[in-house]
């Protein structure tokens, strides 16, 4: 067991019989009373989201957690399947995590996926995603006018407004906090 004030963004903690990854904390003091920590939570079997005061007298658990490079293979019915590249042990992740992040995940590419007490619970996305356009329209001729965009579709099936340069085949980076076009990979 541990005081509220060593909860840190990041950790994952043991509340209400789940595991709870701390989205934000504050510390937050009021005149003459005792302190709290006032934390924003993720519940990792459900998703939602919660906030929650702790007071300085209270214990927390913190879980014990690691980090695994695994390499993203395929999707079917069990979930998103990602194989260990030294071991080649298959790890599946359930298709309720993934499907917020599914538009980024490419096959053969390497993800950190948090494991908690061994248990895969979620994946960590790189700031930025290399992506092969597989449809993209020609841009038509005479619209050159400044920073004019087309729609085109990655091999994950994100659609991303890039520059009329942009032909298909071509890698382009993508911004997984936003899905825009970053520039060519």
């Amino acid at each position: 067991m541990a005081s509220p004030t060593e909860i840190r963004k990041g950790r994952v903690m043991n509340y209400q019989g789940a595991p709870h990854l701390v989205l934000d904390m504050q510390h937050r003091t009021q005149g003459r009373q005792a302190g709290f920590v006032q934390a924003t939570l993720r519940n990792l079997n459900t998703g939602s989201s919660t906030t929650q005061k702790f007071r300085s007298t209270e214990t927390v658990e913190f879980m014990h957690t690691t980090t695994a490079k695994l390499e993203y293979s395929y999707i079917d019915d069990m979930g998103y399947h990602f194989l260990d590249p030294e071991s080649f042990e298959d790890t599946v992740l359930p298709a309720e995590i993934c499907e917020e992040i599914a538009k980024f995940l490419i096959e053969t590419n390497t993800y950190d996926i948090l494991l908690v007490d061994g248990k895969a619970v979620e994946v960590n996305l790189p700031a930025a995603v290399e992506m092969k356009v597989v449809d993209a329209p020609e841009g038509v001729k005479g619209d050159t006018a400044s920073n004019v965009q087309k729609p085109v579709t990655t091999e994950s099936g994100l659609s991303v407004m890039v520059p009329l340069f942009i032909k298909k085949d071509e890698v382009i980076r993508v911004s997984t906090e936003t899905g825009d076009y970053l520039g060519r990979a």
